[in-house]
């Protein structure tokens, strides 16, 4: 495919603005636009036009199908396919599909995680269409389905899914940020509308390799295994040339994404050996969600294509970088970004205003923001040295930390250039977009324009934590709105008493330092000034009950409190699932692989060490008694590992079981540094991470 013929396939397969125009009235085109953009209510009369118009649109491009593509509590998507085809009772076919099977469908509801909203018995769930995501076609070889993004709820309306919540709090957010701007003058044209850029990083393995790993493909990380002598340690790897075998994945990756309308911008190696990135340009939240969550399954399908496996997991190898999805987010109104620092007083005035408002949200939830992020594979992620630490913190640059310094203190604000800073008064400080450098370290740090949340989990679904953050932030504007209102004099002088007040109040959650470090941060600092570090999962979640934590999220509809209570449900059951999998595979792995390798090599040296004492070699004989009491000494371990292992499985012992995980498999891969290669039952780091 040339460059033009790449260009023009942007959007083919994806039934977006543009290709709605072709095939809808006017009328209907108007009324579809206002709905995407502005949040309006689809008007049912133009549903019956629309399915119409999907239906002639997808038939034309080769599809048999359509399926309401949804997202419930398990992390991933779901879809059901349904045939456009139905008996005429006249020996053919007709095809159909009405506006009424556009609006909703019912799947099965009954096996989908639902934290005790429905019993197992009641199976009925609804899937309700989000007209403002567009429609897009997925195809195999032999295959072409028109996939709906849509909303799952349960029979009784509660949600069941990611997308019901996020559209809740997008909501949330836009109703709050626009009592605040109207107190700027600014009249919003629709929603005020939260952006998303999700960096997506993964792994690639060869797939002959990855079929011998019943770790890989159980648990999508390794239980066991060394790290080999040259891994990143040379940082030759990051941005370095792109193998041919996988520049020829990325650019059929890249291809598929964009007959799709994913916006795919960059693809680079990443840090780790077998580690690399994709990135999208930005789009509206809910949409950026969607994208994300077909890029993740396009990974997956075309690595299996070019004898690959795409591995998402949060640590698929112990001792070197793991993935992340960086979540870049920000708002924007009447097509401005809003967290873009403005050229003029009132400009500034109005980003400071928001930016306070972030670092009272921020403040007030640290927990919920770690809870947002909390899942067993990003536990191994979190604080080590590719992701920051399990402690909520915010980056500001320097920049702009001196100038919430300077609020705080209630002086006159001096700019960088001399001129001074009063909120709308005299000169701001011009805020560029290079006034910020890049903190790593941070779990949440502003980067010019926008909030990069670095904490969320490569194999996460970023629904979640952006639901928290617009409820939180939504909170905050709410707070301030209110306080505004009750201005009676000089807009600048109550603004910058108010503005004054919130950071004195919130400012210690802005850090502009090494959050890696043990002394001055983690053990230091961050204690001192009352930030919570939640290291587990576990201890995560129990935000999600505490009676704060159910006021944000029910006083704007994105929760109700049985939604939420589900949902803490649910996390901490797929939490122990997962750890209880990964356990017995580790001691069913430690068992049937390892332990008869293990015996093998050391019924081998006792066999040599015999021939060599009674042929009367003395030369290297001690030196293999003591590989093969080595030998016996892992063994013992890695069966008492076992045990111990199964134990804390039958107590359910969260804590236990990784500790026991740990324990097998420091002996195995002991076990793994003194076996013969060739007797070893499964592929090395080595061979896993160079040989694709």
């Amino acid at each position: 495919m040339n460059s033009s013929e790449f260009v023009e396939s942007f959007g083919t397969d994806c039934f977006g603005i543009e290709t709605m125009r072709s095939y809808v009235s006017k009328s209907v085109y108007k009324s579809l636009l206002a709905t995407m953009n502005n949040g309006q209510p689809i008007d049912e009369s133009v549903a019956d036009e629309v399915a119409n118009a999907m239906k002639q649109w997808a038939m034309e491009k080769g599809a048999t199908h359509f399926t309401h593509w949804f997202q419930p509590m398990t992390g991933s998507t779901a879809e059901k396919h349904d045939s456009f085809f139905a008996p005429d009772f006249k020996g053919g076919l007709i095809a159909e599909f009405s506006g009424k099977t556009l609006v909703q469908g019912e799947p099965d509801a009954s096996s989908f995680p639902n934290g005790g909203i429905r019993q197992t018995c009641e199976a009925r769930g609804y899937t309700a269409w989000d007209p403002t995501s567009p429609a897009f076609l997925k195809k195999t070889d032999k295959s072409c389905t028109l996939c709906i993004p849509t909303a799952f709820l349960s029979y009784t309306g509660e949600a069941l899914d990611k997308k019901t919540p996020l559209l809740r709090s997008m909501r949330a957010i836009s109703d709050q940020a626009k009592r605040v701007l109207k107190h700027f003058g600014v009249e919003v044209d629709g929603m005020v509308q939260t952006t998303l850029g999700a960096e997506q990083e993964y792994f690639l393995v060869d797939k002959k390799l990855y079929l011998e790993r019943p770790d890989l493909i159980q648990t999508g990380r390794t239980l066991f295994g060394n790290t080999p002598a040259r891994h990143q340690q040379l940082d030759d790897h990051y941005f370095g040339s792109i193998k041919s075998r996988i520049a020829d994945f990325m650019a059929e990756l890249d291809q598929e994404l964009w007959r799709v309308g994913v916006p795919a911008l960059t693809r680079h190696n990443e840090v780790a050996p077998g580690q690399f990135e994709i990135a999208p340009t930005f789009q509206y939240l809910n949409i950026s969600v969607d994208q994300n969550m077909i890029t993740m399954d396009t990974l997956k399908r075309l690595a299996d294509k070019h004898g690959l496996v795409c591995l998402l997991h949060e640590k698929p190898f112990a001792g070197i970088n793991g993935s992340g999805k960086h979540n870049n987010w920000s708002l924007s109104a009447n097509g401005k970004n809003l967290l873009d620092p403005g050229a003029t007083p009132h400009d500034n005035a109005q980003f400071l205003t928001l930016l306070c408002a972030i670092i009272k949200a921020v403040d007030t939830y640290p927990e919920l923001m770690r809870a947002s992020v909390a899942s067993a594979g990003n536990d191994h992620r979190l604080g080590a040295n590719e992701a920051p630490p399990a402690i909520i913190s915010i980056f500001l640059g320097e920049t702009l930390m001196k100038v919430i310094d300077q609020i705080a203190a209630g002086d006159t604000l001096s700019s960088t250039d001399g001129g001074k800073m009063c909120l709308g008064v005299d000169l701001l400080p011009k805020l560029s977009l290079d006034n910020t450098d890049r903190n790593r370290t941070s779990p949440f740090a502003f980067t010019g324009n926008r909030f990069e949340f670095r904490a969320v989990g490569s194999e996460q679904n970023c629904a979640g934590p952006n639901i928290i953050l617009n409820s939180i932030v939504a909170e905050a504007l709410s707070d301030i709105a209110d306080a505004m209102d009750k201005f009676t004099g000089d807009f600048n002088t109550e603004l910058t008493a108010l503005l004054k007040s919130v950071v004195k109040d919130h400012m210690k959650v802005c850090y502009n330092g090494d959050g890696y470090n043990e002394d001055a941060w983690i053990n230091g600092e961050s204690k001192k000034r009352g930030l919570p570090e939640l290291k587990s999962t576990k201890e995560a979640l129990e935000a999600l009950k505490e009676d704060k934590a159910i006021s944000v999220l029910s006083k704007f509809g994105v929760y109700s409190p049985t939604e939420l209570e589900a949902r803490y449900e649910i996390l901490t059951e797929q939490y122990m699932t997962k750890l209880i999998i990964e356990s017995d595979l580790t001691v069913d792995m430690a068992r049937t692989m390892i332990l008869p390798a293990a015996v093998e090599q050391q019924s081998q040296l006792i066999a040599n060490i015999l021939s060599m004492k009674e042929a009367g070699i003395e030369a290297g004989l001690a030196t293999q008694k003591k590989v093969a009491e080595e030998i016996g000494t892992q063994i013992d371990a890695l069966t008492a590992g076992c045990d111990a292992l199964d134990a804390a499985v039958e107590a359910e012992d969260t804590v236990a079981m990784k500790a026991g995980m740990e324990q097998v498999r420091a002996a195995g891969d002991a076990l793994e540094q003194l076996v013969d290669t060739d007797l070893w039952p499964m592929p090395k780091y080595g061979d896993l991470l160079y040989k694709y």
